[in-house]
């Protein structure tokens, strides 16, 4: 029970402070006096930092362990996230942001791989269903409180909100994440690096790191550009009511431990198409004009997506020969990567073709993922 709160946690303060800023980048505009474009930049940002620390993050806990890395990594965490909130500038607050993304891999990459140490089969799939429900619950619980707090206070307030988040859980997670023990460590730093090799050539990995490019790369484009579509006429949604729509992350919470459950008995195959199906079924929705359609349809997308997330942490682990954490980070690497081209790539499309333009996109990029994992995710030796 200690093990499996904890870990809810440390996803919950992960995407509480990844994603606070998406739902309030039309503030920071009119705020900062720079053009929303710009504001991207404090979204972008931790992406970028994430993907680049990752895997040395990972190389560094193959060695020296991992409970020291995530508590250590959350109590730091509170020191950018309340200074954004007194960034002066927009260039100051992306910095604050990029700081948050070289510590959130501490947190993120470590605490997949302490569960692919400590818990195996059924009991390991079962707890990263619930770490990835406590992530969707951050990424839900960061852009509802910024968008609320903003709603009332300003957008300073929030950054102060998100950080007294982080600091009540970082206490949390201090208190109750069980000290590692059946961590083996990677004789030198130079040999968990030295696994990369490894990595990629690990077929199943090669398949999971695409999964993982796939499905941020489809979270950040449908959630990105659905709020632009929702903030014009007719619907015209202000920070709090945008906030509001990631809601239907609730869905995904729900979803992703029976996913963890189902793959568990049934195998990962089947239940990944069983989330492709709903990711399109939830994107042809969302082409609709009503605003229930819409919800409906996001509501399903974040069933199917993060269950795919689910299906792909919980695979790492086991699918990894040796220097699990090492493995891990590159999982994030290339997550990350992929939800930067999934705020970028779309972007032409919606000046284009609008909405439609960045379903398709998305949708295509759903396939490839189905295909990928179809011919990757082959059963492991023994199980």
């Amino acid at each position: 029970m200690r093990l499996t709160i904890a870990a809810a946690a440390a996803g919950f303060i992960t995407f509480v402070n990844m994603w606070c800023t998406q739902a309030i980048l039309p503030v920071l505009a009119a705020s900062l006096h720079v053009t929303q474009a710009a504001t991207g930049y404090t979204v972008t940002a931790p992406l970028v930092a994430t993907a680049a620390m990752a895997p040395l993050i990972g190389a560094v806990s193959d060695r020296y362990g991992r409970k020291i890395f995530i508590a250590g990594a959350v109590f730091l965490l509170v020191i950018p996230t309340l200074l954004a909130a007194f960034a002066p500038s927009l260039g100051a607050l992306v910095a604050c942001r990029f700081a948050q993304g070289l510590l959130l891999p501490f947190i993120f990459t470590v605490t997949i791989a302490y569960i692919g140490d400590e818990m195996s089969g059924s009991g390991g799939m079962r707890l990263a269903g619930i770490y990835t429900s406590g992530t969707i619950l951050g990424g839900f619980s960061g852009r509802f409180i910024a968008g609320l707090a903003t709603e009332m206070l300003g957008w300073r307030a929030a950054f102060l909100a998100i950080g007294v988040v982080t600091l009540a859980l970082a206490l949390l997670i201090a208190v109750l994440l069980p000290k590692e023990h059946r961590f083996r460590p990677v004789p030198s730093i130079g040999g968990a690096l030295r696994s990369f090799p490894d990595h990629f050539t690990n077929p199943r990995l090669i398949a999971t790191y695409a999964v993982g490019f796939g499905v941020l790369f489809s979270l950040v484009g449908v959630f990105t550009f659905i709020n632009f579509r929702l903030a014009e006429a007719p619907y015209s949604l202000g920070p709090a009511a945008l906030g509001a729509i990631f809601v239907v992350y609730l869905g995904g919470a729900v979803a992703s431990p029976v996913a963890g459950r189902l793959a568990a008995i049934h195998g990962r195959p089947g239940i990944m198409t069983a989330a492709f199906l709903m990711v399109i079924g939830g994107l042809g929705l969302t082409l609709a004009a009503p605003l229930w359609a819409i919800g409906l349809g996001l509501l399903a997308i974040c069933c199917g997506i993060f269950t795919q997330q689910t299906l792909a942490t919980g695979f790492i682990g086991p699918a990894a020969r040796a220097a699990k954490s090492t493995a891990v980070g590159l999982y994030v690497t290339f997550y990350y990567i992929g939800g930067s081209f999934g705020g970028a790539v779309p972007a032409s499309l919606w000046h284009s073709a609008g909405w439609p333009g960045c379903a398709a996109i998305v949708a295509a990029m759903q396939v490839a993922m189905l295909l990928i994992a179809s011919r990757g995710w082959r059963p492991l030796p023994g199980k």
